[in-house]
């Protein structure tokens, strides 16, 4: 046995100490399972954490034995190295997967939940607000973090406040939406490491026939433009300063350009898909192919938008 996997086992033992089952903590697990690129190779421990009191133990743990640990949503938004991860990756579930619809028109989603998930059961309500989020496939915990967006609106729109925990697991406490900056694909959470537990958004009554309307409506403009039927993670490059990713990378003839199985979408150039087979490595190679070739020709250098584990770009 291996320094590591001696250590892994020890990590193991002391997470079960914790009262987290056996079968919620996977070893050697393959972040392609995780990850809606399905690529990524395998993290030393795969932990999913049902409630804030497990969270929290498994943080102060974790940190307490300086041990690198990761957490994730849906992995909608992640590029893990093909090495995979050397540390503890950490999911959430139970508790976190909760939802409760105020008469107010105020709702409180665990981090967790999905915001297709969400979106659609505050339309059966009759509240609008997060239509925008109906085709988003990413969780309320990453859509915070991320100030996910699409189609005109994004969370700062809707977010009241968050609960949130400190990154040692030590302190939970309540955060005014104004206190996170959120900003374009930004929040303050990317800088301080806070993590979301819960969301309270604030929606809107409305025509519930109206509002599935205008789902209906998003959905199928992002069907006609997306690549939906190929495993990406959105859009690869945030927005620049002036002009569009998608215009540039198309306007310098990428689109369609391929390494290995990772593709530029002939659908949407913004994208870059797994068309079957690809890793993390062709995916890495293709972003650094993007970004030169943009830059040579409009002179800016676009930035990931998808956030890379393990590796850098």
């Amino acid at each position: 046995m291996t320094d590591r996997e001696t250590s892994m086992k020890e990590l193991k033992s002391r997470l079960l100490s914790l009262r987290i089952p056996a079968e919620r903590i996977l070893t050697d697990e393959p972040m392609s399972r995780h990850t809606s690129f399905r690529v990524g190779g395998p993290a030393d421990l795969f932990v999913t954490v049902e409630s804030e009191a497990e969270l929290a133990a498994a943080l102060q743990l974790l940190t307490a034995e300086s041990v690198p640990h990761l957490l994730v949503g849906n992995g909608s938004n992640l590029l893990v190295a093909d090495a995979g991860y050397r540390g503890v990756v950490l999911r959430l579930g139970g508790e976190f997967c909760t939802l409760t619809i105020g008469e107010d028109g105020v709702i409180r989603a665990g981090s967790a939940m999905l915001l297709s998930r969400v979106s659609a059961a505050v339309a059966e309500q009759g509240l609008a607000g997060m239509e925008f989020a109906s085709g988003i496939p990413g969780s309320i915990g990453g859509a915070v973090f991320m100030n996910a967006g699409a189609y005109g609106g994004e969370m700062k729109d809707i977010l009241l406040r968050a609960r949130l925990l400190s990154p040692d697991g030590a302190k939970a406490e309540v955060c005014e939406a104004p206190d996170l900056a959120l900003s374009y694909r930004y929040s303050r959470l990317q800088e301080d490491g806070r993590i979301v537990l819960q969301a309270e958004l604030q929606l809107t009554p409305g025509d519930p026939e109206e509002i599935q309307a205008r789902i209906r409506e998003l959905t199928e403009k992002r069907n006609a433009k997306q690549p939906v039927n190929f495993p990406s993670a959105g859009s690869t490059f945030k927005r620049p300063e002036v002009g569009y990713a998608a215009a540039m990378i198309e306007q310098a003839g990428l689109k369609g350009v391929s390494v290995g199985g990772a593709e530029v979408s002939e659908k949407h150039s913004g994208f870059i898909i797994n068309r079957g087979g690809a890793t993390a490595d062709d995916v890495l190679a293709l972003m650094r192919i993007v970004r030169a070739r943009v830059y040579e020709q409009f002179g800016t250098m676009l930035e990931p938008e998808v956030r890379i584990i393990g590796t850098e770009l």
